[in-house]
């Protein structure tokens, strides 16, 4: 669908003459992985002059529905709304509910809290490694990324029943014990995807077509970065140097600092994120390895923490976040000491990373617009949340 705008008077070789803008509506069909997002663009030729993501197509209410349910059942609202990070949301809500009722979690839960969070942001990061390149007309990526991603889905299906949606996390700990051998099990699903994992460099990073399209497309400012709140690879890619895990640690990541690399590149382009978001993979296998190498060195004990069947958190505020995969994830939770939060405020990574969008575009070439929009690696429901 196309508009026009007003009229404006140019002049040229041949003297003044009057050109028309071009408004461009780019969606909000969008049937993929990412989501429903619309683009308003106001061309000129070719040129991208003006660029205002709209957004809330997909209004999930969450913020609200939380005063709603009570401290168990927002769980399952949380997870939801990045559905490739689901265990990672999980994880802010029951770390702020934890830190309101001043609650040790038990030793066990923490390093395989540590685990699965790590397995989760892989199998974040491995559909964008797959779908980031099938935007620019590369298929073959992506079948690779879905058989990397079924190893380990089977890991976490296992453990929890769920393939998108796990529930997994509970206030005080994980909802139950790992099954007998299933460390093991992960162990080897873990090095069938790092064994895999030169593909990428290989027959993405090492493919000519794919770096003229993105090295030196969409480039980020540092300054850009910190106006617009952005997080996770993408600042990184800009030559922000941050990462809750190292910075601010939590559960285990205070103990893998050793193991921990935070990937940073100093470009700001389409293809420094991309770079960022495969060598992070890379780490996060390592940190899942070092996981499983302490997780059978613990001493016996529960997952869990035993709890009252009415669960209230004391009256007062706390605010929890999290590295997670697309970025810096928080939950402000306000309690007024009854069993649903008085008010759940959440601070999501795309939320933020798409504002940028209206920096990145104006300038660009229409052609070259997928490949800055795709290099966002945003999910919609974490933008409308």
């Amino acid at each position: 669908m196309t508009e026009t705008t007003p009229t404006r008077t140019t002049v040229g070789i041949g003297g003044a003459a009057e050109s028309t803008d071009m408004v461009l509506n780019i969606g909000p069909q969008h049937p993929s992985t990412h989501g429903v997002l619309r683009l308003r663009l106001v061309l000129d030729g070719e040129v991208i002059r003006e660029a205002e993501p709209v957004i809330g197509y997909m209004h999930r209410g969450a913020e609200k529905l939380f005063e709603a349910r009570d401290y168990r059942q927002i769980v399952m609202l949380a997870n939801r709304h990045d559905w490739l990070s689901a265990f990672s949301n999980e994880l802010g809500v029951v770390m702020a509910v934890e830190r309101m009722l001043g609650m040790e979690v038990p030793e066990r839960a923490v390093w395989t809290r540590t685990l699965l969070a790590e397995l989760n942001r892989v199998l974040n990061h491995l559909m964008f490694l797959g779908s980031y390149p099938l935007e620019l007309g590369g298929i073959t990526p992506m079948f690779h990324a879905f058989r990397e991603r079924e190893e380990l889905q089977s890991v976490m299906e296992e453990i929890s029943g769920g393939r998108m949606h796990y529930m997994f996390n509970r206030v005080g700990g994980l909802k139950e014990d790992l099954p007998a051998g299933w460390l093991s099990r992960a162990r080897h699903a873990v090095a069938e995807v790092r064994s895999r994992m030169d593909v990428y460099d290989r027959l993405v990073l090492g493919n000519e077509i794919f770096r003229g399209r993105t090295r030196g497309i969409g480039a980020l400012s540092r300054e850009a970065v910190h106006a617009y709140g952005v997080s996770g690879p993408i600042a990184r890619a800009s030559g922000v140097d941050f990462d809750l895990r190292r910075d601010e640690p939590y559960l285990a990541y205070g103990e893998l600092l050793g193991t921990l690399k935070v990937v940073t590149r100093e470009e700001g382009d389409c293809l420094a994120r991309f770079e960022c978001l495969l060598e992070q993979t890379h780490n996060a296998l390592d940190l899942a390895d070092a996981c499983l190498d302490r997780i059978p060195e613990l001493p016996p004990g529960p997952i869990n923490q035993r709890l009252p069947k009415v669960l209230k958190a004391p009256e007062g505020h706390t605010y929890a976040w999290t590295e997670n995969p697309l970025g810096v994830n928080g939950y402000y939770l306000v309690s007024k000491g009854e069993k649903t939060p008085y008010r759940l405020k959440l601070r999501s990574a795309s939320f933020n990373n798409i504002q940028a969008l209206a920096e990145l575009l104006p300038g660009t070439q229409v052609s070259d617009m997928v490949a800055i929009l795709g290099s966002l690696f945003f999910v919609v429901g974490d933008i409308d949340k």
